[in-house]
């Protein structure tokens, strides 16, 4: 934690500690925190790469993890040759590439992942069970060289979205969606 940060962190416990309560009664003493301090400052906009050539390698496989302050989505690319680009936006709804038909998604809000590789992977739905923020993820298939995914999440959270190299030459788009603002 940073200085200044852990600073402002005292300086409003101790004002909170000395404030005077709003309601009659008894004062109930301060209890710890036990959730982390994420310091999310990603924001829920749009997260995009435009290249200039597509990547050759197709999605491989697709995983999931959970983290102390958010859920983790990795869709992993074979070796290849290009730029890999991503589009990964809240929607209002979620649409089957080609068709543009809507595809539900289970969730208080809905993710488009949109990979510019081709996928040798299935449809496939996922449904998370106990998570904090993932819902469902469902692969809704590969279109003209372009993979698309819904990812159905609690609400509409800080996300954030990057693409890294593996020793192997291939790629993993991983995208993180935090469990609170």
């Amino acid at each position: 934690m940073h200085t200044v940060t852990r600073r402002l962190l005292v300086a409003a416990c101790a004002a909170a500690l000395t404030a005077p309560v709003a309601s009659a009664g008894t004062l109930t003493p301060a209890t710890a925190s036990t959730a982390p301090s994420c310091g999310v400052t990603w924001g829920s906009g749009a997260k995009a790469t435009s290249p200039a050539q597509l990547w050759s390698g197709a999605v491989t496989g697709v995983r999931a993890g959970r983290h102390a302050c958010y859920d983790r989505l990795v869709i992993d690319l074979a070796r290849g040759r290009g730029s890999l680009g991503y589009t990964v936006r809240y929607v209002s709804a979620v649409t089957a590439p080609g068709s543009g038909l809507p595809v539900a998604v289970t969730g208080g809000a809905r993710i488009q992942v949109t990979i510019d590789a081709p996928s040798v992977l299935g449809r496939t739905t996922t449904t998370f069970s106990g998570w904090n923020t993932f819902r469902q993820l469902k692969g809704i298939g590969s279109f003209e060289g372009y993979t698309d995914y819904g990812l159905g999440v609690q609400a509409r959270l800080p996300m954030r979205a990057f693409v890294l190299a593996d020793a192997d030459g291939g790629r993993r788009l991983v995208v993180d969606v935090a469990h609170r603002w």
